[in-house]
């Protein structure tokens, strides 16, 4: 039996990779500081034979005993609230878990998948975006510090694999949504679907023109898989390159969620960028995959998950700590 280590396991993409690894047979290790994450998303597992957890932050050693096959790292603050509010241990988690991470992997013999992001392209003046566009970041704006931790977490990924032999992989992943999304995480989904749901108004940064692609959890659990047990060491985007504006996205979720609030335009925020659409390509080509879920029918979904929340979720404005729930 394979043996994997799920960093960020209490997140939205952490807890389904344990789901599906799980699904697979393979007996999973999650790892969470719940930070970021909720330990209800792991409620479900706690007792279930192929799965055990840690309570520890990866920017500290890590020591993990018996085997280790694989190991995802998927710990790091992922939206702008979070980030924006806590820049350090983002850098940190980057940086300094990823450098530990390897540096287990290399010990184990294990190999090793990096969460990276489509923000390593910043602002992009390519489009659609392909893996071996450069970018246009901004290192020193507000987003900086989780674009630069992303990239720096490339680079010292393709470091241990040039220099150690270590096995590596790299996903970059696009907007991504689904089932345990945070309400409160600021992202345009979950953000327009708690206004829906709470009777406020939707509100768009700019003027809406902005364009964005969304992928279907499901989708892009099964090309991180694929990709993960591919040969190929360079990154990979996966995403769904459907693209549509924020302005017309906006109306889509009124429709959805029959409500009769209106759209309201605020200020952009500084270096948000203007467009994201993944060139899949190299995924279509490498691992046989392209995202199979319609936007309609994901985002009903999502939509019938948020619905079910308790108020106090549709009403939280701070992210918890729910470590009660883990036994």
């Amino acid at each position: 039996m394979s043996r994997i280590l799920i960093t960020g396991a209490a997140g939205f993409l952490g807890s389904h990779l344990c789901d599906r690894f799980i699904k697979e047979g393979y007996s999973v290790l999650g790892m969470d500081n719940f930070v970021t994450g909720d330990p209800r998303n792991l409620k479900h597992l706690v007792n279930h034979s192929l799965f055990d957890f840690i309570k520890h932050d990866v920017t500290k050693f890590i020591d993990i005993d018996g085997k280790l096959d694989f190991i995802l790292h998927f710990a790091s603050p992922a939206s702008p609230i979070d980030y924006l509010k806590i820049p350090i241990q983002t850098l940190k988690v980057g940086s300094l878990g990823t450098h530990n991470l390897l540096g287990l992997a290399r010990a184990k013999k294990a190999r090793m998948l990096i969460a990276s992001t489509s923000e390593v392209y910043g602002d992009p003046l390519v489009h659609p975006q392909t893996e071996d566009y450069y970018g246009n970041v901004n290192t020193i704006g507000p987003r900086g510090v989780y674009d630069e931790a992303k990239r720096f977490q490339e680079s010292i990924t393709m470091a241990y694999h040039r220099f150690h032999g270590v096995e590596t992989r790299i996903v970059r992943i696009f907007n991504t949504y689904g089932p345990r999304m945070r309400l409160n995480d600021g992202r345009v989904i979950p953000a327009f679907m708690g206004q829906a749901l709470r009777g406020e108004d939707l509100t768009v940064f700019g003027d809406g023109s902005q364009t964005r692609s969304f992928c279907y959890i499901d989708d892009q659990v099964e090309g991180i898989y694929r990709l993960l047990l591919s040969d190929y060491v360079f990154p990979v985007n996966i995403g769904n390159p459907n693209e549509i504006s924020i302005s017309d996205f906006a109306e889509e979720i009124i429709k959805l969620t029959n409500t009769t609030q209106k759209v309201v335009y605020k200020d952009l925020p500084f270096n948000d960028p203007m467009q994201r659409k993944p060139d899949i390509t190299l995924a279509k080509k490498l691992l046989d995959w392209e995202p199979k879920v319609q936007r309609a029918e994901g985002m009903k979904r999502t939509f019938d998950y948020f619905k079910n929340l308790s108020k106090e979720d549709l009403h939280r404005s701070e992210h918890k700590d729910f470590t009660e729930y883990i036994t």
